[in-house]
């Protein structure tokens, strides 16, 4: 698939379409070349920590999980899959506080309260 090197948006559907065929190194490199772009942008950032998910590279994952918090903190699906990461990492603190926020931001979030519940996690 061909795309512009230098179009962000572009790299990062592509590295979407990637993702979607289980082609998890390709993505990785199309969302690494679009945050090289736009490295403001967490779309990206997200992308690419799935793929790291589902490559087993789960420090990968929570260290660009991380980054994706400081660009865009209003977004529930990435303080859920940082959870899910930090969870994986067996830092059942951080994953409490993910899974909580993400919850926070998004209450229908059955997923995240599931996490919430397995990594011990106090609500109120």
């Amino acid at each position: 698939m061909e795309t512009d090197p230098n179009n962000a948006q572009a790299l990062y559907g592509r590295g979407l379409l990637y993702q979607g065929e289980k082609q998890y190194q390709s993505a990785i490199d199309d969302f690494t070349a679009a945050t090289g772009l736009r490295p403001q942008l967490a779309e990206p950032l997200l992308g690419r920590a799935a793929s790291y998910l589902a490559l087993d590279k789960i420090k990968e994952a929570a260290a660009d999980l991380d980054e994706a918090v400081q660009a865009e903190p209003q977004n529930g699906e990435i303080w859920a899959m940082r959870g899910l990461a930090y969870e994986r990492l067996g830092d059942r603190t951080r994953a409490a506080e993910s899974y909580g926020r993400a919850i926070q931001l998004r209450p229908k979030d059955e997923a995240s309260r599931i996490g919430f519940t397995r990594v011990g996690g106090k609500s109120g």
